[in-house]
This record gives structure tokens, sequence and C-alpha cells, in this order.
């Protein structure tokens, strides 16, 4: 019987800054840095156009990806922080938050180096395409509510908190295959695909989406395929991703910045009315059987299989809020602690509504209150948390208190 979990496709080693309004406020008045300035969309070209473009993200309370023209760029910035290396990637940190609750995987990787080779948890199965050791950091910015910057001509000040990745990643960009995947993919229960958001090569792009799927052709009929979405370089490139491999993906995800992205506009997650007819968009225009958004607030799944996923959204949404409270020291049995929180009721307010006007199945989010909550990562252990619930890792998890979740799931439906 197929059991394993396959996690691909890239893995990053990251740069995690421990955030510094002062520093950023001195590089800003070095910089010589205006509000008029703050642009998210600038060519990040510099030093300079980096710190632009952080202070731009932190005026709206947004989050998002971005290419940097160099890795020297970001070990610039880098090196006026405190810096702790952690390892990204969306297969990678679900991976990490599957091991704290007992469930090995398989991961598939595009790079690796020392750093790689230390911090991987031992569980994880890894399956390489890389041909030499390589280091291009990515840079990760948390940023939160209520930091506030000094500018040469003001302030700019943090609506919300959120996080920022800047990166210039060959190996990532190129996204090798390995030959060893369809072989993995043979004994696989699931699937996860995501990274050729950082691809910049359409030529290169479909011969990757076509090494993809032949390798997916020995996956089982039964194995579960879930495709997490991400800032894409070339926005365009999302919809050759999707016209290769929709066919095949059984659940579809993304968060609240890439939904609003995807729609060319701005979207209040507490309202029910503009939530339920920015689900029914998205959904139109990404047809998934099941169609995941995960926010702040809630996490709600529409599409005509929506309804199998109830118990894994709530799994993925109770494990991402344990990390939210405890970064990457988080246990199984924290996430005991985390089921006792109160659930957020605007969000509550919000699932209420959806579910009623259109196939769908939602959780609310959990009010977590501490005073360093951890941003990064959050999506990819949603997912870490989503594919907990697949009856194949379900059988092997440790953590009482998520199968406790998933039974009184069932049990209410």
């Amino acid at each position: 019987m197929a059991h394993d979990l396959v996690l691909g496709l890239g893995g990053t080693v990251d740069y995690e800054i421990r955030w510094d309004a002062d520093v950023l406020s001195a590089l800003a008045e070095d910089y010589g840095i205006r509000r008029d300035d703050l642009v998210t969309t600038t060519p990040i070209i510099d030093e300079r156009a980096l710190v632009v473009t952080v202070l731009a993200f932190l005026a709206t309370g947004g989050g998002g990806e971005r290419f940097v023209l160099s890795s020297e760029i970001v070990e610039r910035f880098a090196a006026h922080f405190d810096v702790e290396i952690t390892l990204g990637g969306t297969g990678v940190r679900a991976g990490i938050a599957l091991d704290r609750i007992g469930v090995p995987t398989v991961q598939h990787l595009v790079s690796i180096d020392d750093n790689v080779r230390r911090l991987l948890p031992s569980s994880m199965r890894v399956l390489s395409s890389a041909t030499r050791d390589t280091l291009d950091p990515h840079l990760i910015v948390q940023y939160p509510e209520g930091a506030s910057v000094r500018l040469v001509d003001g302030e700019v000040v943090a609506p919300a908190s959120n996080r920022l990745i800047f990166a210039n990643d060959a190996p990532n960009r190129e996204m090798a295959i390995a030959p060893g995947l369809g072989d993995a993919l043979a004994e696989a229960a699931a699937f996860l695909v995501s990274g050729f958001n950082t691809m910049q090569d359409a030529a290169l792009l479909d011969r990757r989406l076509h090494d993809v799927r032949a390798a997916m052709r020995r996956l089982p009929d039964s194995a579960l395929v879930y495709y997490e979405d991400a800032g894409f370089y070339e926005r365009s490139f999302a919809g050759l991703v999707r016209t290769r491999l929709m066919d095949r993906i059984d659940v579809y995800g993304m968060n609240e910045d890439e939904l609003q992205e995807y729609l060319g506009r701005p979207v209040d997650l507490l309202s029910p009315d503009d939530v339920a007819a920015a689900l029914a968009d998205v959904h139109a225009l990404i047809p998934a059987p099941a169609l995941v958004v995960h926010t702040k607030f809630w996490a709600v799944a529409v599409g005509p299989e929506a309804g199998r996923h109830r118990a894994a959204l709530e799994s993925a949404t109770r494990t991402a809020a344990t990390r939210y409270r405890l970064g990457d020291d988080c246990r199984a049995d924290d996430l005991d602690e985390t089921a006792r929180l109160p659930r957020h009721a605007g969000g509550a307010a919000v699932v209420a509504a959806v579910v009623q006007r259109m196939p769908a199945v939602g959780v609310p989010a959990y009010v977590v209150d501490v005073a360093r909550p951890t941003t990064i990562g959050l999506g990819d252990t949603f997912v870490g948390g989503f594919l907990a619930a697949v009856p194949a890792a379900a059988r092997l998890t440790t953590a009482a208190a998520l199968n406790r979740a998933l039974d009184a799931v069932t049990a209410a439906e």
C-alpha cells in the first residue's frame, strides 16, 4: 500500500534576520528614503532598492517574495542584523512540521550544502538533483504589527505583521528534477508540488513541467496531489503551471496575498460578502476540485471536492497556529495547548457565511497573542498540517492532540 508523503520540489537556506527598526531607520536615513519612494515592485538592483521594498511592504502590512539581482545584496543587507540560519521552501518546512508530529517524509531537493545536511530532520529521506554544493541564501524579513521605521520625511508603521522573502537562487530557478522522482511517487500517498514560482525562463519551465508530469504518471490513483501557489517572479508562469498540471491537482492552495494578487484587488478578509465574492472569482479562475485559501483569520476550501477536506483544514490550522506561537521549537504535545485557545469570531462569521453560499468547508483561525510570533513558514506549516490528515500520515502521527482533533471533526461530519 502506498504510504510515503513526497514533498517538493526545492528547498532553501534561509537567513532569518532579527527585526530591528533602528537599523532600518538608519539605513533609510543613509539612503535618503522618503515616503514617495516606497514601491513594492521596484527592481532590486542594490541594497537601497531592497530597503525601499521592505519599507513599502511594511507600510501596507503586506507580504511577498521578490527577486534580487545578486546574492551579494542579500549578504550585505543581512550583515546589518542578527541572523539565524534555517531551512526553507514549502516542501522542507512542511516536512519539518510533519517531523514534529512524528510523520517521516521524502523530500525532493535541487540544492544542498552543509547547512542543509546539518538542519534537515533525520526522519526526512532526501531525493536530490544537486550535483555539487551551493549556497544562495534567501533573506527572510519578519516584521511585527506596529513596527515603526523613520524615513527622511516621516515614518511608516506596520498595520499588521507579515513576512518578506528576497532571493537570487540559481538551483531553484533551474529546478532540475531528480531521476528517481518517479520511483518515489510510485509509493506515494500524497505529493506536494511547489517551487515553480522562482523560475524565470519559460522554455525551461515547460521542460521541468514535462519532467514532473512524466514522474507523476507513476502515482497511484489514490494519491493526493497538493499544489501550493506562491509569489511568482513572472506572474504569467502561474498560468502555464496550471495548464500543465491542473487535471491531476486535487488541492490547490494559496494565502491571502496570492488571492489578492490573482484578483487584482484588495479583499476585506473579515467581510463575508467580500470573501464570498473573492472565493467565487478565484475558483472560476482556478477550477480545482478543492481550492484552499488560508489566511490569519480563517481557512476555507471551495469546490466540488471541498467537503472531503474539513478535517485536513482543522489539522492545518492547528499546526500553523502552534508554529506561530512557538516557532521551530513546537512539538506534538503543544497542539493540546493550541486547541484550548479561542477561535477568531470574525473568521467564524466569514466561514459560516461562505459555507451557506457555495460548496465549501472552512475553519476559523485560533486567536494567538504572543510577544514574538513566528510569521515565516506559516503557509508551509499549514500545508504540512493538511498533509498530516492524509490517512497514511494520520496512522503514523504521534500527536495525540492532532488525532483527537481529526476524530472530533470526522465525528461532526
